[in-house]
């Protein structure tokens, strides 16, 4: 579609393909935007919770994608709607902003819509339904701020408990205890606490196929998918002062075009001797900086490969520009761009370097620890399969979200549905005291907080009518606003008791960021839609 104008300067639209296109303005636009978004919001219903199901999905290059992370199937998804782009890019927000609740954010959003669809039917202009969404959501925000609980993070059992819940819901719940602790001990190492604060950059996450997902363990250090250059260089070093480059071991390159023409044995003989020549210089200038291990960003030959190994200097090549930073801080080295400038004082130390077999393969890694300079960890993920790490690898990382959003801001609600349905509640009830149209939005707002708990029940093989009724119950005549849904079937509704928790920051950014996508979405009214076609029709 584009926009042109006649000679009179009056705008039109182009539409392409013009015979199969219809243009819907009005309400039924925005009922077409929302059925487009719904689409979106069911796929991902299923997923939500510790009993959700799994989604299998193929990438372009056939790899096959087995996950219950919201924003991965929404990535992985072919859409080509831009309503239901939207959702892929509400998903991909609260991933950037808080690290977990992607499924449920969207799902809290198709039901925003399920509501405003009823309202619009009603004959409520979308702009009141927008501004009712918004008075709700804050309410709902202030309700959720009234329940949270302040913990102590110095102690780390709530930090540990947090990450225990958000790897409930994964595939590697198996071994939750042990990698919860692992997520744990790694934003421990990085944190600043004075200033509430984790620099997440510190903390790298390497995998490796074989072993099991047992075998997962924390490294004090940074591990490199590298072996050294040599196989009869040593495998460990204790103590090294390494040199960081980023120039190749080779001689130096004419920038213009040249010719070379060898017409005589001594002539090829005389240049072997000098490019030989370079080789020996260039070692031999690291050596007298002192450095007792090389790192370059670059390969170099065999030629030069063997001259090191003669020197007695171990090197590790094809070093990624982002190790090598990671290095270079945590060692206290500088990266050194030419071999002139290599000096005593640009070398960096670490407590020890040592290579690492896997079984009976040629899979080896380096291991750079016991850093003098920085706190820099490595989560090293050991699996039976390639997908089976790349999840992990998922998992890890909201449960490392989770954790130090609990450093930045450390107020928690309870899981379960119950902070949700607390808030639903409390949007009821001041509901009532609304005079104006904005009730209606309100109270569908407060309904649509209630989908959660349900889809949670469904999930879960429970029926989802009595089990909201037990909490709300619970909810409305206990007072108690930790009461919600008995997932794992621990005999108790109360989620304080079962200690599930959640981050009150990422249950706010839920409620917050799906407001804002419904109010865009419910904003656009007019669209262009394909026409079904009429011999599929009959």
């Amino acid at each position: 579609m584009s926009l042109a104008f006649d000679e009179y300067g009056r705008p039109f639209l182009l539409v392409k393909e013009q015979a199969n296109k219809e243009r819907v303005s009005g309400v039924e636009a925005q009922k077409v935007n929302i059925l487009a978004a719904l689409g979106v919001a069911n796929v991902l219903k299923t997923s939500l919770g510790p009993r959700g199901m799994d989604k299998i999905l193929t990438t372009s290059d056939n790899e096959v994608v087995v996950t219950n992370d919201g924003a991965t199937i929404l990535d992985l998804m072919d859409i080509d709607n831009e309503i239901g782009q939207l959702m892929v890019e509400l998903s991909k927000s609260q991933d950037s902003e808080i690290g977990d609740g992607t499924t449920g954010v969207v799902c809290f959003a198709g039901a925003l819509l399920e509501q405003a669809t009823g309202l619009l039917d009603k004959g409520i202009h979308s702009t009141r339904i927008s501004e009712g969404f918004e008075k709700a959501c804050e309410m709902a925000c202030s309700r959720l701020e009234e329940i949270a609980d302040t913990i102590a993070v110095q102690g780390g059992d709530i930090l540990l408990q947090t990450a225990r819940s958000t790897l409930n819901s994964k595939v590697v719940n198996r071994d939750r205890d042990h990698l919860a602790q692992i997520c744990v001990d790694a934003i421990m190492s990085v944190a600043d606490l004075a200033r509430k604060d984790v620099n997440m950059d510190l903390i790298k996450v390497e995998g490796k196929v074989g072993g099991r997902l047992e075998d997962t363990c924390l490294v004090n250090g940074i591990v490199l998918d590298k072996d050294f250059s040599h196989p009869q260089m040593p495998k460990s070093l204790k103590n090294p002062k390494m040199a960081i480059l980023t120039c190749a071991f080779e001689p130096p390159k004419p920038k213009t075009k040249h010719t070379l023409q060898i017409t005589s044995a001594e002539h090829m003989k005389e240049l072997h001797e000098q490019e030989q020549e370079y080789f020996r210089k260039q070692v031999q200038q690291v050596k007298d900086s002192g450095a007792d291990l090389v790192i370059c960003q670059w390969g170099f030959d065999d030629e030069a490969n063997y001259l090191l190994y003669r020197s007695e200097l171990p090197a590790v090549r094809w070093v990624g520009g982002v190790e090598l930073e990671m290095i270079a801080i945590a060692t206290g080295g500088r990266i050194v761009p030419r071999f002139e400038e290599l000096s005593s004082d640009k070398l960096g130390t670490c407590g020890i370097v040592r290579e690492v077999g896997f079984g009976t393969t040629k899979d080896r890694m380096i291991f750079v620890e016991d850093c003098p300079h920085s706190n820099a960890v490595t989560l090293f993920i050991r699996g039976g399969n390639k997908m089976m790490i790349e999840e992990a690898k998922r998992s890890l990382h909201d449960a490392l979200c989770m954790v130090r959003n609990l450093i930045r801001d450390n107020r928690i609600v309870y899981g379960g549905g119950s902070a949700e349905l607390a808030a639903s509640c409390a949007v009821h009830a001041k509901a009532d005291a609304v005079t104006s149209v904005d009730r209606y939005a309100i109270r569908a707002f407060g309904d649509a907080l209630e989908s959660i708990p349900i889809n949670l029940a469904l999930n879960s093989g429970l029926d989802p009518i009595r089990a909201l009724s037990d909490a709300r119950k619970a909810q409305l005549e206990g007072k108690n606003p930790y009461a919600g849904i008995d997932c794992m079937d621990r005999g108790t509704i109360d989620m304080k008791e079962q200690r599930v928790f959640e981050t009150l920051s990422g249950k706010c950014s839920q409620l917050r960021l799906a407001t804002q996508v419904v109010k865009m979405i419910l904003k656009v009214d007019d669209v262009i839609i394909t026409k079904p076609d009429q011999e599929q029709q009959q």
